[in-house]
């Protein structure tokens, strides 16, 4: 593809495998950078900011870290170092297992609440952006295709 060519700054043509990687590639840098602007004001990381969604996803349950862990986006985060960040800004709590006092449970704060809702639409709005050139049935293909990628 010619436009790949132009991106990649290169002359060579390469096989259609190499140049899909390397736009997927491409690809995450440019979605993480348009997310890690909005998120930047708030002094948040992408995996924080996951840590967040995953807790209000709890609906004001707590959840120990390593059901966080099995739902980040990004296994390879230590998720105990994220929980201690946001620990420190207050946006969410630690408390000791009611079930086993092993384990610690997290939840999110109403400040971790508020930081979210003030966050949602500016996410929807980068998430539109970056998307706003696919129909919808290109987005469903372009999941299935990525999706199809995976398995």
């Amino acid at each position: 593809m010619k436009e790949l060519q132009e991106i990649f700054k290169t002359t060579v043509q390469m096989p259609d495998s190499r140049a899909a990687v390397i736009n997927i590639f491409h690809s995450n840098i440019y979605v993480k950078d348009q997310l890690l602007a909005q998120l930047k004001p708030y002094d948040l990381s992408l995996e924080q900011f996951n840590v967040l969604r995953i807790l209000r996803g709890q609906k004001g349950k707590s959840i120990n870290l390593q059901d966080i862990q099995q739902r980040m986006v990004n296994k390879m985060s230590n998720t105990t170092r994220l929980v201690d960040k946001l620990l420190k800004k207050n946006f969410v709590e630690r408390h000791l297992s009611q079930q086993n006092r092993r384990k610690v449970d997290i939840s999110i704060t109403k400040l971790g609440l508020k930081i979210l809702k003030g966050l949602d639409p500016l996410i929807l709005s980068v998430e539109n952006s970056i998307t706003e050139n696919l129909s919808s049935d290109e987005l469903k293909q372009l999941n299935i295709l990525l999706l199809k990628l995976k398995s």
